[in-house]
């Protein structure tokens, strides 16, 4: 018996597939394409879907799949009339499209009150501004629509035919009362919008049923397969990773950084919001909130493709990895070179797209290994300085649980166990998101008896790093400094 994690992404889907001990078994993949033109930055659904059959098909050779949990990314939506048919292409959250609404929502019930009441600072990017502006300016595809849904509830509700969405994805609408875990009829009101057009929120592992006799036909899998609708995203890789209680946050290192800190309750301060974190429910009556860096792995990146290129083609020719060789010769030192990393502006707290990166302390002395380990120091002062401003409002936790490809690489957790002074285990599993929804779905079904121990087993632990004291006063020195830089360099590069 098997069990799969289903996770749409932005540009692909994958299936992760377990056996019903925990161990992995397989992975399929497929890619797909976003449209950015005209400032229009669009997804088609019918895409994903399509993608999603691809991957059902070669997954359903591991037979019986007892379960399949589904997450997605958030806040882009299909429309779709009364047949079920994509009526109109979907808005990432990166298109434009949706300012003046948000605006309008801003003017009606004020900016604190929303983002309390929902978990958010109201914007754009969210799911209910972009709808309004599709009835403000497609109205006859409005008056078309049945059904809004998500990516997640989406796909539960082409391989099912039931239309729910789980709190944490319907929590990135904008339109969801985070506390109530309801649909907020008074944003719906203010909106002018159809709050049934939307799915049903419901607890994250909820059971959605069976695969339809002829998705079942279309792809290969059992009706008898269970469809679960997870969560978000990020939600699942907290899930993989093992955060469940306050002590133990994530930090996921991709491309973007994203620390998911766990909370017994939503915080209720408007200023907590203002500085761009944002509240989702979690499992169990718990929520998350999402600490966001837009550096991250892509400023290692960013080093690698502009001045380590010969490392780069040495390395691919040796079948070596060309960061863990750049990790194996930098300093062992601290730098003391300041860098805020606002290549593609600041994310929280500041929340500033116009931001831009900034070196201090460059030396003729230095080289460019020196810079590469300024890049991993000045990420890990970002997120330091995160942990600072959000501690105003909830304990921090002392445990990270590092995923995504910066948790290869050990000296850069080593500094950021020292920057932070907290424990950072490292973990194996390179799909930890699929392993969280995969582990969620059997744990909803019954394949798992006890999720906590699923996922145990489905991510196991590499490493751990403990603070060091070695360089504790240089680190707490430069800090310092860093903490202030962003007013002392604001406006200089615009």
């Amino acid at each position: 018996m098997y069990v799969g994690g289903l996770d749409l992404g932005t540009t692909g889907c994958k299936i992760v597939i377990y056996d019903d001990k925990g161990n992995y078994i397989d992975k399929f993949y497929r890619e797909y394409n976003v449209s950015r033109h005209g400032g229009m930055h669009e997804l088609d659904m019918g895409n994903i879907w399509e993608s999603v059959v691809e991957i059902l098909k070669e997954a359903s050779k591991y037979a019986p799949i007892a379960s399949i949990g589904v997450t997605s990314f958030g806040e882009t939506f299909a429309v779709l009339d009364e047949n079920d048919e994509i009526i109109a292409p979907s808005m990432l959250y990166t298109d434009p499209r949706g300012s003046e609404e948000c605006e309008e929502l801003i003017k009606a019930l004020g900016k604190d009150k929303i983002s309390v009441k929902v978990g958010c600072m109201p914007h754009p990017m969210y799911s209910l501004p972009k709808l309004m502006w599709l009835k403000k300016h497609m109205g006859d595809v409005y008056k078309k629509a049945k059904r809004v849904l998500l990516a997640e509830d989406f796909i539960v509700y082409k391989l099912t035919g039931v239309a729910q969405i789980d709190y944490s994805l319907a929590a990135r609408t904008m339109a969801l009362d985070i506390r109530e875990k309801c649909w907020w009829n008074e944003i719906f009101e203010a909106a002018g919008v159809d709050s049934s057009l939307l799915s049903k929120p419901v607890p994250s592992g909820t059971v959605a049923g069976g695969i339809k006799k002829d998705v079942a036909l279309l792809t290969g899998l059992s009706e008898e397969t269970k469809v679960v609708s997870c969560c978000q995203d990020q939600i699942a890789s907290a899930i993989g990773a093992g955060a469940f209680t306050s002590d133990v946050a994530v930090d996921g290192i991709g491309t973007v950084e994203c620390v998911t800190i766990i909370m017994d309750e939503a915080p209720t301060d408007a200023e907590f919001y203002a500085a761009g974190y944002s509240v989702v429910p979690h499992i169990g009556d718990k929520y998350a909130c999402y600490v966001l860096s837009y550096a991250g792995g892509a400023t290692l990146k960013w080093f690698r493709d502009t001045f380590a290129e010969k490392e780069k083609e040495e390395a691919e020719k040796a079948g070596e990895n060309v960061y863990k060789n750049l990790d194996d010769t930098m300093p062992a030192e601290p730098t003391e070179i300041l860098v805020m990393p606002y290549f593609a502006g600041a994310a929280t707290p500041y929340m500033d797209t116009e931001a831009k990166a900034s070196f201090i302390g460059l030396t003729f002395e230095h080289t460019k290994l020196d810079i590469y380990r300024a890049l991993m120091e000045g990420t890990s002062y970002e997120i330091a300085l995160n942990m600072e401003v959000i501690g105003k409002f909830l304990i921090t936790p002392k445990h990270l649980r590092a995923t995504g490809g910066g948790g290869a690489s050990d000296p850069w957790l080593q500094i950021k166990s020292d920057i932070l002074g907290v424990d950072i285990t490292a973990l194996s599993a390179s799909e930890v998101g699929g392993a969280g929804s995969a582990a969620l779905s059997g744990f909803a079904t019954g394949v798992f008896s006890d999720l906590k121990e699923a996922v145990s087993i489905m991510v196991p632990e590499r490493k751990s790093f403990t603070p060091g004291s070695k360089f504790k006063s240089t680190y707490e020195k430069c800090f310092s400094k860093y903490k202030n830089l962003y007013k002392a360099v604001k406006g200089l590069g615009e």
